[in-house]
């Protein structure tokens, strides 16, 4: 009797090897990260031009997720959340290529791994947007090279494994010469896969030409390199035995790197491609299922920390904001995701967002600017020219012209129903009730966390070593609902917010007339008596309320006190402040009265151009925007 159920045991364990992972192992977990693509590009997500049989066969076998977006939209805010596991809103990474720093108790997720046993290895991309970035890879990572992987750990140990794929980035599918596409690209990629100009239909937003096609060409080649890339990681799983006990992700670090993509607060920057495939060992962790499952539930990049940590059963920190969406430590999905978008090089912005089943609500608070913005690093893109050329030439349609008009102060899209954004039904009444519900989900959640990216980066940057961003939020001091109370007119054309802006000039907060002044230049136009009231205030304390002022007021009357606070600081030696002169002319009527002056910047940046590089690139396409002159680009990658 007793032999029997040995054999019955033994039977048992044999047909369930989950008994074996539940008990005794931990899983790997591999990570397959590629850059800059929105969902649309990847087969599994209904595109059938494109070459992605990897990407669609761990979907098939896997969970496909239709509602994960990135915490931000370009890679290297993105990023700091994901190795945190904390929003950028809080620690002040919001802004591309910032380099604040974060509270030491703040780690990489991986080193908590690391703790438990796990070798982590990344392969090879960090960018994680702090004056810290060499902490947390130090402590995150066993290994971090561009031949890192899992190879190098000990027998038996449980791995945690990042791999990116660059094929996809914006350098190859937009920003960099055709020839270099052509070269990191074209001439990598099996022609088999390779996706000809004329295979697959262009968004309803671009103007459907054959140098377009041209270039939107890029994306899918990219893509596809990518994806091919990945399938050899793939073989090296296999062939190294270790398929049955590695759980696999796929994503995106953000949405597309194109014109309305990249850097834009809507789903077309926030929404990525998200796969996870389980082996037979730990399929039972999918509270899904598998094999070709598609889930709806919700996620987004501050989830993934948690997550790994409870896969790998590892207790999650009180600090960070997400939940653990599998794994032993799983929490239910939230009501709502709140998301950001903030500045990108040389350009000031501000989107903050919510999402809820498929809706997302966008409030911009810069919207003066449009889509495409002065970016340098996007404009010098062929397709970025093509588009303002043919937008200065009178040649896009009113849905095509959408890139490069001024925004409105709210957008609220259904995601399911309208993948490409081109219907907005903020002012649809059906949609009444769900827009002033997330009105107000996000503008308390903006004021619970106390959004230190409120403040700009002439502001943070006084903090010094005091205090981090993350930490100056959390003081008394630091009175956001003074900030709030002028930032959340910000944007709104109507006679009420302008009103109030006006009265907010005369807030005590700097901070807040600063935002009282950022909401004026959105505004279409000014009585001689509100030209006077702002002129009163022209000579405020606080550099940046003079320097929005002065742009709002010369675009109105060519005020000479006005003109003499531009000039000011456009010949001045902080950096943050000749750059936000900049910023402010790109989006004036007129900007070409101070041509002699950028010229003559120019000449001085040759010579004193330290720590002027964003402020150099907003002028390079000033010129170029002005004098026709030709934008240079002095690193390719």
């Amino acid at each position: 009797m007793f032999s029997r159920f040995l054999i019955f045991l033994s039977i048992l364990f044999f047909k369930n090897p989950a008994i074996y992972a539940q008990k005794d192992s931990k899983p790997n977990i591999l990570w397959l990260v590629i850059e800059d693509t929105s969902p649309q590009y990847i087969g599994c997500y209904g595109n059938s031009a494109v070459n992605t049989p990897n990407i669609d066969q761990l979907a098939s076998g896997g969970v496909r997720f239709s509602n994960a977006y990135s915490t931000g939209t370009v890679s290297s805010p993105s990023r700091s959340t994901i190795i945190t596991g904390v929003k950028a809103y809080k620690m002040g990474t919001g802004n591309h290529r910032s380099s604040f720093p974060i509270p030491d108790f703040i780690k990489g997720f991986p080193y908590y791994l690391k703790q438990a046993g796990y070798y982590t290895s990344n392969n090879s991309k960090t960018d994680y947007n702090t004056s810290d970035a060499k902490r947390i890879i130090t402590d995150s990572w066993n290994e971090s090279s561009a031949t890192a992987g899992w190879w190098n750990k000990k027998p038996g140990q449980p791995f945690f494994s990042v791999f990116n794929f660059a094929d996809s980035h914006q350098s190859r599918t937009m920003t960099n010469p055709y020839h270099m596409y052509e070269k990191q690209v074209l001439d990598l990629l099996p022609d088999s896969l390779a996706v000809d100009d004329n295979d697959f239909q262009m968004p309803p937003f671009y103007k459907d030409t054959p140098e377009m096609r041209k270039q939107l060409a890029r994306v899918y080649n990219g893509v596809s390199l990518a994806d091919y890339k990945i399938g050899q990681i793939l073989d090296r799983i296999r062939k190294d035995g270790l398929m049955d006990n590695t759980i696999i992700f796929f994503y995106a670090d953000h949405g597309e790197g194109m014109p309305r993509g990249k850097s834009n607060g809507i789903g077309q920057g926030y929404k990525v491609p998200f796969v996870v495939w389980f082996p037979e060992t730990y399929k039972h962790l999918s509270p899904w299922g598998t094999e070709g499952i598609v889930t709806d539930e919700q996620i987004d990049f501050a989830d993934l920390a948690p997550t790994i940590l409870s896969l790998a059963d590892v207790d999650i920190p009180e600090y960070f904001d997400g939940r653990a969406f599998l794994g032993s430590q799983r929490e239910e999905a939230k009501e709502y995701l709140f998301i950001s978008n903030d500045g990108c090089e040389n350009s000031f912005n501000l989107d903050r967002t919510v999402i809820k089943n498929n809706l997302l609500y966008t409030r911009h608070f810069t919207p003066y600017s449009p889509q495409l913005r002065w970016i340098h690093y996007f404009i010098y893109g062929s397709i970025s020219q093509l588009i303002v050329n043919d937008y200065n030439s009178g040649k896009l349609s009113d849905k095509e012209a959408i890139v490069m008009e001024p925004r409105k102060a709210e957008y609220l899209y259904d995601l399911s129903a309208d993948p490409w954004e081109m219907h907005d039904l903020s002012n649809d009444p059906a949609y009444r009730e769900e827009l002033d519900q997330m009105r107000r989900a996000l503008e308390k959640n903006i004021v619970d966390s106390k959004d230190v990216l409120f403040n700009t980066e002439y502001e943070l940057k006084k903090l010094g070593d005091n205090f981090t961003p993350y930490e100056y939020r959390l003081l008394d001091d630091y009175d956001f609902n003074s900030i709030w109370e002028a930032a959340k007119y910000a944007g709104f054309r109507d006679a009420k917010s302008k009103n109030e802006q006006i009265r907010l000039l005369n807030s005590p907060d700097k901070v807040a007339r600063l935002w009282a002044a950022i909401g004026l230049k959105s505004q279409p136009s000014f009585d001689e008596i509100e030209i006077i009231q702002i002129l009163h205030h022209l000579f405020d304390p606080y550099p940046p309320v003079q320097i929005f002022l002065a742009s709002t007021l010369y675009d109105m009357n060519k005020s000479p006190e006005a003109r003499e606070v531009l000039e000011k600081y456009l010949s001045g030696s902080d950096p943050d402040l000749v750059l936000m002169v900049l910023h402010n002319l790109h989006y004036m009527q007129r900007k070409g009265d101070f041509i002699e002056q950028l010229v003559q910047l120019e000449e001085k940046m040759g010579t004193e151009s330290r720590n002027m590089e964003s402020a150099k690139h907003s002028l390079e396409v000033l010129l170029y925007r002005l004098i026709d002159q030709p934008l240079k680009m002095e690193f390719f990658w």
